[in-house]
């Protein structure tokens, strides 16, 4: 997926293999990807912070320990970024948002930071992110437009924007995001990047989610090996997070060579919500008949997903308004994001009996899931409902919801997850073809989303490495990148 003479877009196992050996220096490859950094910024706004003198202080010291034959870990001296969602020591942590104080203490590490600076990872810039990770456009008011290296006119989704924006650009190949609707996959889906929401608990976060238990920490990298080391990087529990699970190997490993065959996959192309548009639905058909050829028994099932906009509504709105609240942010209303801010009115509509009952209704979503999954090993269904949006779509003055523009509940695949607490990841699935009717142009990433019952993590990570070696992808031609590359 990659080619090998350019340091930036090397694979992180490989990486780690190079470095063993000696026929790669960590010192070297950190400049590679802030060398490509350097040249697609401009055109992508891919990240808000950027610590090239740490960078290269951590890759000096893996370095190091390299040439001692004493590496931390399997990223030691591989290039991550970091969300500006979570907490990291010597770096800003502004969340996309102007409400934030740019000078407030740089001394904590949120967990799965932590976990990664604790085996050796070059942590090297925080990647954009809307605001408070509360909208799903490519756009924060403190950073504004993050833009598709595939088609510098479209969005990369939210609100892990800048993650997928760089990885498809060629600017390293992990990146850590979180996800409370499906701001890993979305992202992930518009941005033609592999992107894990791990099962509730298995990455431990800290602090809390804005949307309360419907928060997730996971990876976002090129390709799925890549991801699944990242997963493997941060798990684990931490004192902090009471929901945090203990490390469970089982959960997590997946070798390539184990396959689909003699799974049992559900293939819902719409959820029972709605139907995707034409071309994301072709694209996933031709996904679903893939994994029957790899020897899986694919077969159309829905589940029953009744409730749950009225639940997961209640439950994004009450605590994100809490939230807010609580942090100051609604002080500064005026800063903030309409579409982001407006939960502090929706609130008001709902009182505890509705809170308690949405709670209900989750883990009667939950227990629904986990019994549909008695039948079938896995799910897989579309990521998206629609191909990526261009820069400046968003909600009309009637869309009550991040979801809708002009009433058309444009992404309803991916926030059932984050309330069942599953596994779910979306992988690149096809390319859009050029629509002259809708002006949609061709080569756009669409996405497939693997779904699997809670803690089958590695079902999730089998079925996606299964898929990706049964056909070739690559980053999108970005004349920016290697024409300013070539420049330096």
């Amino acid at each position: 997926m990659t080619d090998m003479t350019d340091l930036a877009t090397i694979p992180a196992d490989l990486l780690a293999e190079a470095y063993r050996a000696r026929r790669l220096s960590p010192v070297e490859v950190t400049e590679a990807v802030l060398a490509a950094l350097v040249a697609v910024e401009p055109s992508i706004n891919a990240f808000v912070h950027v610590d090239r003198d740490g960078a290269l202080a951590q890759a000096r010291a893996a370095e190091a320990r390299f040439t001692k034959g004493a590496p931390l870990g399997l990223l030691d001296g591989v290039p991550v970024s970091i969300k500006d969602m979570l907490l990291t020591k010597g770096m800003p942590t502004r969340k996309g948002s102007r409400t934030t104080d740019p000078d407030a203490p740089q001394d904590t590490d949120a967990p799965s930071v932590a976990r990664l600076r604790a085996q050796g990872a070059v942590l090297y810039g925080k990647s954009t992110t809307t605001e408070f990770g509360g909208s799903p456009y490519s756009r924060s008011p403190l950073t504004g437009d993050t833009r598709s290296p595939w088609h510098l006119g479209y969005g990369c989704s939210g609100s892990s924007m800048g993650a997928a924006a760089h990885l498809a650009a060629g600017v390293g190949t992990l990146a850590v995001g979180n996800d409370a609707a499906g701001s890993i996959r979305m992202p992930a889906s518009f941005g033609g990047c592999f992107g894990l929401k791990p099962s509730f608990g298995v990455v431990a976060n800290w602090p809390p989610s804005a949307a309360g238990i419907l928060g997730h920490t996971g990876p976002m990298s090129w390709g799925v090996s890549e991801g699944a080391m990242l997963l493997a990087a941060m798990a684990g529990p931490d004192p902090r997070d009471p929901y945090s699970l203990p490390r469970l190997e089982a959960m997590l490993a997946a070798e390539p060579e184990d396959g689909v065959a003699g799974l049992r996959i559900a293939y819902s192309p719409g959820l029972g919500i709605r139907s995707p548009d034409d071309q994301v639905r072709q694209a996933c058909d031709a996904a679903a008949a893939t994994f029957a050829a790899l020897g899986a028994t694919v077969e159309e099932a829905d589940p029953d997903l009744s409730g749950l906009f009225l639940a997961y509504d209640c439950l994004r709105i009450c605590n994100r308004a809490a939230t807010y609240r609580a942090n100051g942010a609604s002080q500064a209303r005026d800063e903030m994001d309409e579409l982001v801010a407006r939960v502090l009115d929706q609130a008001e509509a709902y009182d505890t009996d509705a809170y308690i009952a949405a709670l209900g209704t989750r883990e009667a979503l939950a227990a629904r899931m986990r019994a549909f999954h008695e039948t079938y090993d896995l799910m897989i269904c579309p990521t998206m409902a629609v191909p990526p949006l261009p820069i400046g779509a968003g909600p009309g003055p009637k869309d009550a919801h991040w979801y809708q523009i002009d009433g058309d509940i444009w992404s309803p695949y991916t926030f059932v997850f984050n309330m069942t607490h599953q596994p779910a990841a979306s992988i690149p699935c096809g390319l859009t073809r050029p629509d002259p009717a809708s002006g949609l142009p061709g080569g756009l990433p669409l996405g497939l989303q693997i779904v699997a019952a809670p803690f089958r993590d590695d079902l999730v990570l089998r079925a996606a490495r299964a898929f990706e070696a049964s056909r070739e992808w690559k980053r999108p031609s970005f004349p920016f990148r290697s024409d300013a590359m070539a420049a330096e």
